[in-house]
């Protein structure tokens, strides 16, 4: 082994504890604020919207210093998803394709009138006084999104295959969601039931985020993920029980649009998530 293999090891070993350090000033922020309320009291919300916006500042701080490579400021951001070729594409070919994978979902809103909500105007003004509406469907992506994709992924690109990387990260991100364990039993769930609970959100939130990370990698756009994260984070993990609540001929067509939701996305994932698609010629972008 050369001494520049040695380097390259070493500046690897850096990056991936970079991501790591990142994580843990994440999760670590959320909980400087000594409180008794719960995570949905409005104090609790603002304190830590305080406290991800300062992540969200100093974040770029480590992608900088821990790039190999010496780049200037706009190159930086390039890579971290900031860049106007192909922004329209972006904003709305990945979360076109995140629709389709919830078509059955959306089938039960649709059946159900749930859907006549989103043209109220006043349900709308009342999401944005809502802190926990701002907070699950704009800060949380956001930030998450800015720390654990923009932030991270230039890092871990830069020692790892690109497909590693898609899915080494977002155990990061997945971990990063475990800490809910001690507000679950801080709420008064057994010890076993919050553990239940939390590797389930572990292992759906590290699903997601591989395929936020691909959005990204393939996209080479921050706004990709961002509007897939949004519009999960907003439909939820699908309650596949209450397809049991519809009637028999509702009850078909929605469990056809579940496998027709997820079969059309497994077909059109590469076709609709294509570089060419967003004038993205980053070099990992393969």
């Amino acid at each position: 082994m050369t001494p520049w293999d040695w380097i390259d090891i070493s500046n690897c070993i850096f990056s991936v504890i970079a991501c790591v350090f990142l994580t843990v000033c994440y999760v670590a922020s959320l909980y400087v604020w000594r409180s008794r309320e719960n995570r949905d009291h409005p104090t609790t919300i603002k304190k830590r919207f305080f406290s991800v916006f300062v992540m969200m500042m100093l974040a770029p701080l480590f992608t900088y210093y821990f790039l190999n490579e010496q780049i200037d400021r706009e190159e930086m951001y390039v890579k971290m998803g900031l860049r106007e070729e192909g922004f329209v594409q972006a904003l709305i070919l990945p979360l076109s394709l995140t629709i389709i994978l919830f078509l059955g979902p959306l089938s039960m809103q649709l059946f159900s009138g749930a859907w006549r909500i989103y043209i109220e105007p006043m349900y709308w003004i009342s999401c944005w006084q809502d802190l926990v509406w701002v907070r699950n469907h704009i800060m949380a992506p956001l930030s998450e999104e800015w720390v654990f994709r923009a932030c991270m992924m230039p890092l871990l690109l830069q020692c790892l295959k690109p497909m590693s990387a898609v899915f080494i990260g977002p155990l990061l991100f997945g971990i990063a969601h475990f800490h809910h364990v001690f507000e679950q039993i801080k709420a008064g769930y057994e010890m076993k039931t919050a553990l239940i609970v939390s590797t389930f959100q572990f292992t759906y939130t590290s699903m997601f985020g591989a395929y936020s990370s691909y959005l990204f990698l393939r996209s080479g756009h921050f706004i990709a993920p961002l509007m897939a994260h949004i519009f999960c984070n907003h439909m939820g993990f699908p309650n596949f029980a209450d397809v049991t609540l519809f009637p028999p001929i509702e009850r078909f067509i929605i469990i056809c649009n579940y496998l027709l939701g997820f079969s059309l996305w497994c077909y059109l994932l590469n076709p609709m998530t294509s570089p060419d698609l967003y004038d993205n010629k980053i070099q990992f972008a393969t």
